[in-house]
């Protein structure tokens, strides 16, 4: 085939694999012992894995510098925690808590149902747990307020007597009584009430919280064990129980690797049975069983060594690094299969070291681009701003490197060994010599069991396989047909529409719930919380990071001005804040509070009757008010996204200079980096996989459809990724980033072997491409399948969702390797012969 010259690299690193191979299959031994010493040596790495995990869910699956840390951070510094005047709605962090929902499917505000919660309360806060042989109650570590543990508002509206539920009006959201105004919202869910005065006529849920002190971790952490364990053994004949703990979720979380251990045992003997499997040939000398076999343990041993080394490096071992052995162990076979069937096109009668030299130059290229490639994609994901994707891309990014040179050295040491076995036509189970042709006399067993080491003597070339014979006769002729071909466009044409629809309905975000596994008790807390307690959202701080004059009235209108901008946001419900109280405060006692020291005055004696409210004004040693803050609650009318987003654009918009902030946002700063990071990762891999590709493979026209490919399969997964339910999170961009790599995979072997061909016709080459590695391509498609299938019966929504991506992938990839980058060469290459005409004219 004419070539413009593009093949200043591909060519003397092809004639540097061919000696590679040579000086391998001469000193075999070397290269199968050296990397097994390695593997012992720095998989040794294992003993001290406990060490290196790092599961911090707030850590590793939130953007590492996000906004709301900085936030929390200011929050913190300026408005220090009060722990004698507890406040859930001024915390800066979750707190430390244990909660219930009690719910029925009619109306829990019965006496009945009431008196059961009340029962199930009292034995909560008399509940004794043993710390250094003395016992303690809730009383003891409790949050404080005015000096006696934190309520429930509901429990204490009934003061604590059920049957005074009927001689109560209820009203919702608040209930106003003689000590203030209750937010019933908090603790009653479902709630059905009269509109024209607001009376509660009945509720389906009540949810109660329990708030602990945070100066003793310790026995916090014991109490809400037996808070864990008293709950799970309680039953109501009225109601039905769901709970949850503050540190149920990070530990619930914790449980998901242990339950991927066996699935990985499964995998891997599924692995090693396919590679078997897909690599027994009838004959007896030329069987590739072991040589399969190898392969797997190569991948192994590359694992082994990459993870142990990067333990002693004191790299953390996060969660989902455990996907990363799914995938390369398919990358690892892959490249097994390449490797016998590039050895099974040499001549039988060359030595081993030629053949292996051979071999090399056909193969290692090809698998030179896809893990240069592979590799790429994952360390560009190492830029990702989540602590998880980092994990796992330099995990992911060391194994395949070190599964490469595994490949390379061990793989291809044991191939030169079992190369000479070939050469003395032994049998590949007995090692025995065993003649070629069945000797006379003999019974067909004999024949079946003891006779091996046929080939083609005209071409001095082992047999061709059935499957590559049907994709070399009947498959690749077929696909060049010309209405073939019409059909195939049209089919990817539906393909692109498809996709391109399902990636408008993306969704963004990790659901924290997904963290942990499908039996956890938390997930029943989860949707009771989801279907009772939904209606409203969170009641968001909104700081005042600079000094105004709260007395006058150009501060008073700046600020009833930045408030009137968030309340007509259609998710805000309403505005809580001291100076507002503070304003009914002077009005209901007729002060002026029109001067600053006027003012300061008031406020002093105001704050001496609302002590809650010192915890909103960072007060100066001479009363002045460098910041405070102020709430607003929101409603779920919208996505966390664009609640959180719209906040931060309102606050910036206003005239003082303001900072939203919730807990919560620590988590929802995700929706502001990761559709962002997972378009950016892969435009730049497109771009330096052009390039590398365009240096490797010596014809520009494939290297444009092996980007092509690229982007195509990654649109195409990200579309198919959407209609399967899965959100773009930290998680599927670990697999995003996976499929950036692996969609060159097939494109490559495929374009490669295309451009390698001999053969004068364009569809001549695709028949020939797909005849040489078709068959090697399926494999590693299959296998890879197979490496994942298992995942899909896990507990957890990382692991499943990594199946399903790893599943797109290989689909899509495989339906473009083998069906539409084949046509679109042969479709494209008339055009692009007449280039290479012109080019071949370039003195």
């Amino acid at each position: 085939m004419a070539k413009c010259r593009t093949d200043c690299i591909e060519r003397p690193l092809r004639i540097f694999f061919e000696t590679i191979g040579h000086f391998i299959g001469a000193h075999p031994w070397w290269f199968f012992i050296a990397p097994l010493i390695l593997s012992a040596g720095l998989g040794s790495g294992f003993y001290i894995l406990k060490d290196k995990l790092s599961n911090n869910i707030e850590e590793k699956f939130t953007p590492v510098d996000g906004q709301a840390k900085m936030e929390r951070k200011y929050i913190q510094e300026t408005f220090p925690r009060d722990e004698s005047t507890f406040s859930s709605l001024r915390l800066s962090t979750d707190g430390t808590y244990a909660t219930f929902i009690a719910s029925n499917g009619s109306n829990i505000l019965t006496a009945e149902s009431l008196q059961e919660i009340l029962d199930l309360d009292f034995r909560i806060r008399s509940m004794a747990v043993q710390f250094e042989n003395k016992s303690f109650e809730y009383t003891d570590i409790c949050a404080l307020v005015n000096g006696t543990c934190s309520s429930n508002d509901i429990l204490d509206i009934i003061s604590y007597n059920a049957s005074n539920i009927n001689l109560v009006n209820l009203t919702f959201p608040w209930y106003y009584s003689d000590i203030g105004s209750v937010p019933l919202y908090v603790s009653l869910g479902s709630v059905k009430f009269n509109k024209d005065n607001s009376v509660i006529e009945n509720a389906e849920a009540v949810r109660l919280r329990y708030y602990l002190r945070e100066d003793n971790k310790t026995k916090t952490d014991l109490w809400l064990e037996a808070f864990m364990n008293l709950i799970s053994n309680e039953s109501m004949s009225n109601s039905k129980v769901s709970y949850a703990t503050s540190m149920s979720l990070q530990r619930e979380f914790e449980r998901c690797p242990a339950s991927i251990v066996q699935l990985f045992s499964i995998t891997y003997a599924i692995a090693v049975t396919f590679a078997l499997t897909s690599c027994w040939r009838l004959d007896n000398v030329r069987n590739k069983v072991w040589v399969g076999f190898a392969g797997v343990l190569s991948t192994g041993l590359a694992l082994l060594t990459s993870f142990g080394l990067l333990l002693f490096l004191d790299q953390p071992f996060v969660m989902t690094v455990a996907s990363c052995p799914f995938m390369v162990l398919g990358i690892g076979i892959d490249d097994t299969f390449i490797m016998i069937s590039c050895w099974q096109r040499t001549r039988v009668h060359d030595s081993v070291p030629d053949r292996l030299a051979n071999t090399y130059r056909e193969a290692a290229v090809s698998i030179s681009i896809t893990t240069l490639t592979d590799a790429l994609a994952l360390f560009l994901g190492y830029n990702s701003p989540f602590g998880s994707v980092q994990a796992f891309c330099l995990y992911a990014g060391i194994s395949v490197g070190f599964c490469y040179l595994y490949t390379i050295s061990f793989l291809g040491a044991f191939m030169a060994l079992s190369g000479q076995w070939e050469a003395e036509n032994r049998h590949w189970f007995t090692c025995v010599k065993i003649p070629e042709d069945p000797p006379p006399g003999k019974s067909k067993a004999f024949s079946v069991c003891c006779v091996g080491g046929s080939f083609d003597r005209v071409t001095d070339k082992t047999e061709i396989q059935l499957a590559s014979q049907f994709l070399e006769k009947f498959y690749g002729p077929l696909l060049t047909q010309k209405w073939i071909k019409a059909c195939v466009f049209v089919m990817y044409v539906g393909y692109l529409a498809v996709s391109i629809y399902g990636c408008s309905t993306m969704k963004e975000g990790l659901d924290i719930g997904n963290l942990v596994l499908d039996d956890s008790y938390i997930i029943s807390y989860y949707n009771d919380q989801k279907q009772h307690f939904s209606e409203y959202s969170y009641n968001v701080m909104v700081a005042v990071k600079h000094p105004i004059p709260y007395w006058s009235e150009e501060g008073q209108k700046s600020l009833n001005s930045c408030i009137a901008n968030f309340e007509n946001l259609n998710y805000v419900n309403s505005t809580s804040a001291w100076f507002l109280s503070f304003q009914l405060y002077a009005n209901a006692n007729s002060l002026n509070l029109n001067s600053k020291q006027a003012f300061q005055s008031h406020l002093v004696h105001f704050l001496a009757f609302n002590p809650i409210f010192q915890q909103d004004i960072n007060l100066s040693a001479n009363n002045e008010i460098p910041s405070s803050r102020f709430f607003i609650q929101t409603l779920n009318k919208t996505t966390m996204k664009d609640m959180l987003l719209g906040l931060r654009k309102t606050a910036k918009q206003c005239p003082i200079k303001l900072l939203v902030y919730h807990p919560a946002f620590i988590y929802f700063d995700q929706y502001t980096t990761i559709m962002d990071t997972t378009i950016q990762t892969i435009l730049v891999a497109a771009t330096l996989i052009f390039i590398i590709s365009l240096f490797l493979i010596p014809d520009p026209f494939c290297s444009i459809w092996v980007t092509f490919a690229m982007c195509s399969v990654v649109a195409g997964v990200a579309g198919f990724m959407a209609l399967w339910d899965v959100s773009l999170d930290s998680i599927s961009m670990i697999n995003l980033v996976i499929c950036i790599g692996f969609a060159v995979d097939f494109s490559t072997h495929i374009t490669y072997s295309y451009i390698s061909s001999s053969k004068s016709d364009i569809n001549e080459r695709a028949i020939d491409a797909l005849a040489q590695l078709g068959y090697p391509i399926l494999q590693g498609a299959v296998s890879t399948i197979l490496g994942v299938v298992v995942l899909s019966l896990s507990g957890s929504y990382i692991f499943r969702t990594f199946f399903k991506i790893m599943f797109l992938v290989i689909i899509v990839g495989l339906f473009h390797g083998l069906v539409f980058i084949p046509v679109f060469l042969t479709l494209c290459g008339g055009i692009w012969e007449v280039g290479l005409k012109k080019c071949k004219q370039i003195p």
